[in-house]
């Protein structure tokens, strides 16, 4: 009888948009963190990128799982949030992609849609956990940190994600918008005014870096703040 092994598993999508952008990447295994482990943490990289995964846990913004709801993960939810405080903290860079923006949102005092699939007046948004993306225009905000990276008004990218951003978060402003209304991308209200560095997209940028260079600029803009 075989033994099943625990196991940790990133695609390799995230770690070459890294790579091609001149980064070194490393993947973190989720731990409990208190806040001086976090601290020491986040004093020993760079940058961070929280990536797309599981669904976070409805507990933290206060509302029960509806039957959609999967992959609960309360250790990767409180490492990461532990992390990214850190990281905010220490002012270093942060990416948050899918999952990642989500997890942001309620770690700032906001809420998730949790089940947008199939809802009239929704474009798709792709299948989630694996399943095929749908690739859309994202209607990004002048004057931000994100229009800036892409120097487009209307980037494409594809989306694998069953939820959305319900209640934004304090202290953060919406950046992109797809026609139907959906949050695609998020950063902190007064990022342009005091320098910080923290770009939230739902679509998955990694997928299509490697031929897309609008979606490869989240990385390099990503790294070059993390050299700084």
């Amino acid at each position: 009888m075989f033994k099943l092994e625990a196991a940790l598993a990133l695609p390799a999508d995230y770690c070459d948009a890294v790579e091609r952008a001149g980064g070194v990447a490393a993947t973190l295994i989720p731990s409990e963190l208190d806040e001086h482990r976090a601290a020491s943490i986040a004093a020993s990289i760079a940058g961070l990128v929280l990536s797309g995964g599981p669904d976070v846990d409805p507990a933290r913004y206060g509302e029960d799982p509806e039957p959609e709801v999967y992959g609960i993960d309360t250790l990767q939810d409180s490492f990461e949030l532990a992390l990214l405080d850190a990281m905010v903290d220490a002012g270093k860079p942060v990416l948050a992609i899918c999952r990642g923006l989500q997890l942001v949102n309620v770690a700032f005092g906001g809420s998730l849609d949790q089940h947008i699939t199939g809802r009239e007046g929704m474009l798709a948004h792709g299948i989630p956990n694996g399943g095929g993306g749908s690739d859309n225009k994202f209607a990004v905000e002048p004057a931000t940190l994100l229009s800036g990276i892409l120097a487009s008004g209307t980037p494409t990218g594809r989306c694998h994600h069953h939820q959305a951003i319900g209640r934004l978060g304090d202290g953060l402003t919406v950046t992109a918008r797809t026609g139907d209304g959906v949050v695609e991308g998020i950063e902190l209200a007064d990022a342009t005014a005091d320098g910080s560095w923290f770009v939230g997209v739902q679509w998955h940028p990694e997928e299509t870096a490697a031929e897309d260079p609008f979606n490869q600029r989240l990385f390099d803009e990503l790294v070059a703040r993390s050299c700084r």
